[in-house]
């Protein structure tokens, strides 16, 4: 049998993977379990996008292979969306790139950046798929610990001490998960100051943008970055 990679031998299965089959267990046993671990919605979408999508698949081009970069049109509706939800400036140099979900945008990135051996930094608690991309690239993860007393905000004064010589990523997440804690503005803007200053790559992971914040904020809100 053809021996696999020697990164396959730190993959293991998918967290929330392993969490389902627990529940499903607990489930069959007759427990009567309330699932909270996956935030999949609950409503259908609404009757003008189900009739917008079956429209599309009678377009000419529908069957064809899509565009590597999505059409021009969807890219200029996701920056409008940006400018129009955060209060992003037009002239702001921000690009878009449409992905299948987070875990691919999470492994690409890390592949386009990272070599065996670089370190990135990971908060602990965490979304479970930087650590899993970290490990399948050979890269070494460093957290960096959140603290109910500290809101769930990191301690800058305790990250300023670290060894970040070998460090070259950043990951971060607010409104974070799986806490709920909703982040600032000036939260990440020191986030935004202390990646320049170590010139480090910062990755924002926002999904949760309109979850628990009145006001939706972007890290492109900030200065510098």
């Amino acid at each position: 049998m053809i021996t696999p990679a020697h990164r396959l031998q730190s993959v293991q299965e998918y967290y929330f993977s392993r969490k389902l089959k627990e529940v499903q267990a607990l489930v069959a046993q007759g427990h009567p379990v309330i699932n909270m671990g996956i935030g999949s919605p609950d409503l259908p979408p609404h009757p003008s996008v189900q009739q917008a999508l079956v429209e599309a698949l009678a377009l000419p081009k529908a069957h064809e292979y899509q565009s590597y970069q999505g059409i021009p049109e969807l890219r200029a509706g996701m920056r409008r969306f940006y400018e129009t939800q955060f209060n992003l400036a037009p002239d702001v140099p921000v690009d878009f790139l449409p992905l299948m979900g987070s875990k691919e945008g999470i492994l690409h990135i890390a592949m386009a950046f990272l070599n065996p051996g670089d370190q990135v930094m990971l908060p602990n608690p965490g979304y479970p798929t930087y650590a899993s991309v970290t490990e399948l690239v050979e890269a070494e993860a460093v957290y960096y610990d959140l603290q109910p007393e500290q809101d769930w905000v990191p301690d800058f004064a305790a990250l300023e001490a670290l060894d970040l010589s070998k460090v070259k990523m950043i990951f971060i997440g607010y409104p974070h998960m799986p806490t709920g804690a909703p982040g600032s503005l000036q939260l990440l803007q020191q986030w935004v100051d202390f990646a320049r200053k170590h010139q480090l790559l910062l990755v924002n992971d926002n999904p949760y943008s309109f979850v628990l914040h009145h006001n939706p904020i972007s890290i492109f809100n900030c200065q510098g970055a």
